[in-house]
């Protein structure tokens, strides 16, 4: 299960952030990949710690995204 924190990292600041090219310029979750670790943060507050999840976890949740398991219905 994901958590709060920097597990698996010790300096979340030192990897690439990515977000998605429809994002507005400012209000985005950002993803960041290491090793089996992915991150999401807000970009408003980089500064605040990411939640970290698993390569498992993420893949999963990317899965169950684009099979529509979180559509509203």
């Amino acid at each position: 299960m994901g958590t709060s924190g920097n597990e698996g990292l010790s300096d979340w600041r030192s990897v690439r952030w990515v977000r998605a090219s429809a994002c507005a310029e400012s209000s985005c979750v950002e993803v960041a990949f290491a090793g089996d670790a992915v991150a999401i943060r807000d970009s408003k507050a980089p500064e605040v710690a990411p939640l970290v999840f698993t390569r498992r976890e993420w893949d999963a949740f990317v899965s169950g995204a684009r099979s529509g398991d979180f559509d509203r219905g």
